[in-house]
């Protein structure tokens, strides 16, 4: 079921977008060569205890999940890209890492992911962050009253498409509220003018992933993290958004924190 959000729960919403904002703010800045996953994972549980906040990830269990997550982020590194579990692993020198975080705070949900390299970076992993990134945007952009759901898929398609990219539409952005995964589901790619009609109100995690030459995902023997199928890298940009009537409202906006 499709649930729109007053005005009022919309700004009931905002102290979960920011202390997203500000936990992967605070990741993004931390992690660097030798960092090690767990040591990330430890840390956002440390922020969320403090903060009084619910992980939506620890005890998440959906059909496609192996078991509880048991994790508060993921962290995905390389030709890992989403659901990435995190493990005993110290980055390395050009890790392109990838942190998804989703916490509950009052009740109201607020997920968001950014993707970045560790120490030296390649060139083509920047311009497959920098693509996704430009894909979020375009979808920001898209998400106003009087556009469809279809209008943010075919603007996230339009960016990936122009770079090269394939586009995976099995996992895709979603609606936000009470619950870290509600309707509607919002594909990376898809006809413009169709699908469910914006209206203010609704909040959605719109959620660009690419992987630079394939489209197909294969599951680590850890029963979570997708992987691409030929090993080649991925990134992955997300923001929580709400559809108003004077335009998208970026619940999770890292921007005043001086990131991107």
């Amino acid at each position: 079921m499709i649930e729109l959000r007053t005005p009022a729960e919309i700004d009931a919403m905002r102290p979960a977008g920011r202390f997203v904002a500000e936990t992967l703010a605070t990741l993004r800045a931390d992690t660097k060569v030798g960092t090690n996953l767990l040591d990330i994972d430890r840390r956002a549980h440390d922020m969320i205890r403090k903060a009084g906040a619910e992980s939506c990830y620890i005890d998440y269990h959906p059909s496609f999940g192996a078991m509880p997550f048991g994790k508060v982020i993921c962290t995905s590194v390389n030709d890992a890209v989403l659901h990435g579990l995190p493990f005993d692993y110290a980055l390395q020198d050009g890790d392109l890492v990838s942190l998804d975080f989703a916490v509950s705070v009052d009740g109201w949900v607020a997920d968001s992911a950014v993707s970045f390299v560790v120490g030296t970076p390649r060139d083509e992993d920047l311009a497959l962050i920098d693509t996704s990134q430009r894909a979020l945007d375009a979808a920001i952009a898209a998400a106003v009253v009087g556009n469809r759901i279809g209008d943010i898929s075919h603007a996230i398609a339009a960016v990936a498409h122009a770079d090269g990219y394939s586009i995976n539409t099995d996992f895709g952005g979603h609606g936000v509220g009470r619950t870290m995964h509600g309707d509607p589901h919002v594909a990376n790619d898809g006809k413009a003018g169709r699908g469910y009609p914006l209206r203010a109100g609704l909040v959605l995690a719109l959620e660009p992933w690419f992987l630079a030459t394939t489209d197909e995902l294969v599951t680590d023997p850890d029963g979570w993290t997708l992987r691409s199928a030929d090993g080649s890298r991925g990134a992955h940009s997300e923001h929580t958004i709400a559809v108003t009537d004077d335009g998208p409202i970026i619940l999770t906006d890292r921007s005043f924190l001086g990131v991107d």
